[in-house]
Protein backbone atom coordinates (compact mmCIF):
# COMPACT_ATOMS: atom_id res chain seq x y z
CA UNK A 1 0.00 0.00 0.00
CA UNK A 2 1.08 3.46 -1.13
CA UNK A 3 2.66 5.66 2.21
CA UNK A 4 0.48 8.93 2.71
CA UNK A 5 2.09 12.00 3.38
CA UNK A 6 2.30 13.55 7.29
CA UNK A 7 -0.29 16.21 6.70
CA UNK A 8 -2.85 13.50 5.31
CA UNK A 9 -1.60 11.09 8.02
CA UNK A 10 -2.47 13.47 10.41
CA UNK A 11 -5.37 14.59 9.28
CA UNK A 12 -6.85 10.74 8.43
CA UNK A 13 -5.69 10.81 12.48
CA UNK A 14 -7.83 13.66 13.46
CA UNK A 15 -10.88 12.25 11.42
CA UNK A 16 -11.09 8.95 13.10
CA UNK A 17 -10.48 10.41 16.91
CA UNK A 18 -13.66 12.58 15.54
CA UNK A 19 -15.32 9.21 14.28
CA UNK A 20 -14.81 8.49 18.19
CA UNK A 21 -15.99 11.96 19.57
CA UNK A 22 -13.09 13.45 20.54
CA UNK A 23 -13.23 16.93 21.05
CA UNK A 24 -11.51 20.39 20.71
CA UNK A 25 -9.08 18.47 18.16
CA UNK A 26 -5.56 20.73 17.21
CA UNK A 27 -3.05 20.15 14.64
CA UNK A 28 0.34 21.45 15.28
CA UNK A 29 2.60 21.93 11.63
CA UNK A 30 6.14 21.04 13.86
CA UNK A 31 7.97 20.97 10.38
CA UNK A 32 9.52 23.82 10.25
CA UNK A 33 9.86 24.19 13.96
CA UNK A 34 11.18 20.89 14.92
CA UNK A 35 13.15 17.81 13.48
CA UNK A 36 11.15 15.05 15.84
CA UNK A 37 7.63 14.96 14.05
CA UNK A 38 5.85 16.84 11.35
CA UNK A 39 2.61 17.30 13.37
CA UNK A 40 1.02 16.79 16.54
CA UNK A 41 -2.03 16.19 17.14
CA UNK A 42 -3.59 17.10 19.70
CA UNK A 43 -7.08 15.98 21.49
CA UNK A 44 -9.37 15.67 24.70
CA UNK A 45 -11.49 13.03 25.71
CA UNK A 46 -13.66 12.91 28.80
CA UNK A 47 -12.96 10.32 30.66
CA UNK A 48 -8.93 7.57 30.50
CA UNK A 49 -11.47 5.02 29.34
CA UNK A 50 -12.65 6.89 26.15
CA UNK A 51 -8.80 7.63 25.70
CA UNK A 52 -8.21 3.99 25.12
CA UNK A 53 -11.13 3.42 23.20
CA UNK A 54 -10.00 6.90 21.01
CA UNK A 55 -6.26 5.24 20.48
CA UNK A 56 -7.55 1.83 20.06
CA UNK A 57 -9.14 2.97 17.27
CA UNK A 58 -6.50 5.03 15.81
CA UNK A 59 -4.06 1.58 16.06
CA UNK A 60 -6.69 0.11 14.38
CA UNK A 61 -7.39 2.05 11.63
CA UNK A 62 -3.81 2.78 10.87
CA UNK A 63 -3.27 -0.91 10.60
CA UNK A 64 -5.99 -1.02 8.10
CA UNK A 65 -4.13 1.54 5.63
CA UNK A 66 -0.63 -0.24 6.72
CA UNK A 67 0.79 1.77 8.96
CA UNK A 68 1.54 1.98 12.36
CA UNK A 69 2.05 3.43 15.59
CA UNK A 70 6.10 2.68 16.97
CA UNK A 71 5.45 3.71 20.12
CA UNK A 72 2.50 4.12 22.95
CA UNK A 73 3.10 5.65 25.86
CA UNK A 74 0.43 6.13 28.78
CA UNK A 75 -1.86 3.35 27.82
CA UNK A 76 -3.91 2.04 29.25
CA UNK A 77 -4.64 4.07 32.44
CA UNK A 78 -3.50 7.54 31.48
CA UNK A 79 -4.78 10.80 31.58
CA UNK A 80 -2.66 11.35 28.56
CA UNK A 81 -1.36 8.86 26.09
CA UNK A 82 0.86 9.46 23.60
CA UNK A 83 1.08 7.40 19.98
CA UNK A 84 4.26 7.97 18.04
CA UNK A 85 3.08 7.39 14.82
CA UNK A 86 6.25 8.31 13.36
CA UNK A 87 5.78 11.65 11.20
CA UNK A 88 2.76 12.30 13.40
CA UNK A 89 2.74 12.43 17.43
CA UNK A 90 -0.72 11.57 18.99
CA UNK A 91 -1.30 13.16 22.28
CA UNK A 92 -4.85 12.20 23.75
CA UNK A 93 -5.56 14.53 26.92
CA UNK A 94 -8.43 15.01 29.65
CA UNK A 95 -9.08 18.25 29.74
CA UNK A 96 -7.43 19.42 33.26
CA UNK A 97 -4.50 17.34 31.79
CA UNK A 98 -4.66 19.09 28.34
CA UNK A 99 -4.78 22.69 30.32
CA UNK A 100 -2.16 21.94 32.84
CA UNK A 101 0.43 20.64 29.82
CA UNK A 102 -0.71 23.39 27.69
CA UNK A 103 0.89 22.29 24.82
CA UNK A 104 -0.47 24.45 21.94
CA UNK A 105 1.46 27.03 24.35
CA UNK A 106 4.47 25.68 24.60
CA UNK A 107 4.45 24.78 20.98
CA UNK A 108 3.23 28.28 20.29
CA UNK A 109 5.55 28.97 17.15
CA UNK A 110 3.73 25.99 15.05
CA UNK A 111 0.93 26.94 12.30
CA UNK A 112 -2.11 25.36 13.89
CA UNK A 113 -4.81 23.29 11.82
CA UNK A 114 -8.09 23.29 13.73
CA UNK A 115 -10.04 19.98 12.35
CA UNK A 116 -13.91 21.73 11.43
CA UNK A 117 -16.62 19.61 12.42
CA UNK A 118 -18.88 18.43 10.40
CA UNK A 119 -22.14 19.89 11.78
CA UNK A 120 -23.45 23.14 10.94
CA UNK A 121 -23.20 25.87 13.19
Amino acid sequence: MKKINSRSKALFIAKIAQDKKAEDIVLLDMRKISNITDFFVILSGNSARQLRSIADYIIENLKQIGDKVWHLEGYPYSFWVLLDCGEVVVHLFTPGVRDFYNLERLWGDAPVLRLQTDEAE
